[in-house]
């Protein structure tokens, strides 16, 4: 089995050390984490929403799957692998940007369609979000201008259309819009 890209979305109760145990769980099993975002639900307060992204064979993802569900405030976890998704990061980029690039760093913001959220005397800072390549493409291209500082968030999924990702062991009775 080769290994690939897990997203996983888990839903948990909005408690003290949820997120601790869950982190817990993948260091002391030897998984790495890649990407992590985490949000109480606005829809219900009650809960949170853990976005991560982890690496392994389909073997490695069904063991992970299994402990996330013995944690007690754990309620369901979602896998989005064979879903077709709408995944998002957001990046803000401090560039160099003195005279001579404010020109190259405006015309690299208008393609990829960010936007400058600070202006300093001599650095912009950049806002964009998109899928990781639209950012690492960005962040590629302006490496050669400047790059003072990245601050990245993590990949937020959800499943297009009316698709159904796989769910794994949902309990019915804490079961809540995630």
């Amino acid at each position: 089995m080769t290994k690939q890209q897990h997203t996983l979305s888990v839903l948990v109760e909005n408690e003290f050390g949820v997120l601790a145990r869950v982190a817990g769980l993948f260091s002391g099993r030897g998984f790495n984490i890649e990407s992590l975002c985490v949000a109480s639900n606005p829809l219900d307060p009650t809960m949170s929403r853990i976005t991560l992204v982890t690496t392994g064979d389909d073997l490695v993802l069904e063991q992970i799957t299994k402990q996330l569900n013995k944690i007690v405030h754990v309620v369901k976890v979602t896998d989005f692998k064979d879903v077709a998704t709408v995944d998002r990061e957001l990046a803000l980029i401090k560039v160099s940007a003195d005279e001579r690039a404010r020109a190259e760093v405006m015309n690299v913001v208008d393609i990829f369609r960010a936007k400058i959220v600070d202006v300093g005397s001599k650095s912009y800072i950049i806002e964009v979000t998109g899928n990781e390549e639209k950012l690492s493409a960005m962040i590629d291209l302006l490496r050669p201008i400047g790059i003072l500082e990245v601050a990245r968030t993590g990949r937020v999924t959800m499943a297009r259309g009316n698709q159904r990702p796989a769910e794994h062991g949902a309990r019915q009775a804490k079961e809540k819009v995630a």
